[in-house]
């Protein structure tokens, strides 16, 4: 998965899947064994990358850290995952029950991650919830569209622009 995950970031999910078994150390038909089609490599890359970002919002805090704190590292892993998703949509576009998956990824798991770490710092009295968990995160993902995962291009800068955003939840 994490030789796939390399080549998607650097060349995006359209890379040529030679390029993600020499980059695995296995030959083109083991990635094929196992994903027979691109949209099935490309869900499977993003599953585990999904699973990554719950187990994250599940686990216990650094200490110190504030469910404010904890929700913004979230949120920045969150929009670093996005911005690395060059061609996504298009990768999937042909496959709709690949999209599908993704799409039942985003609501089923992601969004009652988020809607966790939201309510405790709302509960802490450190945030607002002015909006649904899932309006939230469709907002940063769309504040995260066509940013460059390499770094700000042209003075775009996706966690800046995420971290206003934040800055807009904080309860005064």
């Amino acid at each position: 998965m994490q030789a796939a995950a390399s080549v998607f970031v650097e060349r995006g999910v359209d890379a040529p899947v030679r390029e993600v078994a020499a980059r695995a150390g296995v030959g083109v038909g083991t990635i094929y064994r196992h994903f027979p089609t691109r949209a099935e490599l490309v869900v499977a890359v993003y599953r585990h990358q999904v699973d990554e970002l719950v187990d994250r919002a599940a686990a216990a805090p650094d200490p110190g850290a504030s469910p404010a704190d904890t929700l913004r590292a979230w949120v920045h892993a969150f929009a670093g995952f996005l911005v690395t998703k060059h061609g996504l949509a298009g990768a999937l576009h042909a496959d709709d029950e690949s999209s599908a998956a993704l799409h039942a990824l985003v609501t089923d798991r992601l969004v009652p991650a988020f809607a966790a770490l939201l309510d405790a710092a709302v509960e802490a009295g450190e945030a607002r919830a002015p909006l649904e968990p899932a309006v939230l995160l469709r907002a940063i993902g769309n504040l995260c569209i066509g940013a460059d995962p390499q770094g700000p291009v042209g003075g775009y800068d996706a966690h800046a622009v995420v971290d206003v955003l934040l800055d807009g939840l904080r309860r005064r």
